[in-house]
């Protein structure tokens, strides 16, 4: 093997450590989602918890504001083109947004997915004192925080992001 095919392959394989390294950098430093527990509108009791092998939403939403009600629709189609595959969205109205409204609003839309009346703050503060709606967290299968958005995301890459984890 001449010098320059031994320094090249020496090179591929430095490459590739360090392609490696930065990889298991990037899954080994996200956060761990929080995990809470809540009753959604439906009456379920349930967790963060058990929502493990799953790409997961959360969204904190409020009937209150804009923002919020022009992204649902886009929320929806989201939540229907992913769901078959291991997505799952959780809608967490604020906690100041009064109940009736909340309700209300889920059921003259239709929401197919899961909202949660957020009545002490208490899941909104584990997900670092969320105030601003909407904010949201994208959570990886093993549960841990891929992103965070505040304002209407980028759906084209939200998706491209929900397409790439429902993969691994």
């Amino acid at each position: 093997m001449n010098r320059f095919a031994l320094i090249r392959n020496v090179l591929a394989v430095v490459l590739g450590l360090a392609l490696a390294a930065t990889a298991a950098y990037v899954v080994l430093s996200r956060p761990p989602a929080p995990e809470v527990e809540y009753v959604t509108l439906d009456g379920e009791a349930t967790s963060t918890q058990r929502l493990r092998g799953k790409v997961v939403y959360v969204n904190f939403w409020a009937t209150s504001c804009a923002t919020c009600v022009k992204e649902m629709p886009n929320l929806v189609k989201t939540y229907e083109r992913y769901a078959p595959r291991g997505f799952e969205l959780l809608a967490v109205a604020m906690e100041y947004d009064p109940p009736e409204y909340v309700v209300n609003y889920t059921r003259k839309h239709n929401l197919p997915f899961k909202v949660v009346l957020d009545k002490d703050g208490s899941i909104a503060a584990a997900f670092g004192g969320v105030r601003l709606t909407p904010t949201a967290v994208l959570i990886d299968k093993r549960g841990r925080v891929l992103s965070q958005f505040v304002g209407e995301p980028d759906f084209a890459s939200l998706h491209a992001t929900i397409e790439r984890e429902l993969t691994r």
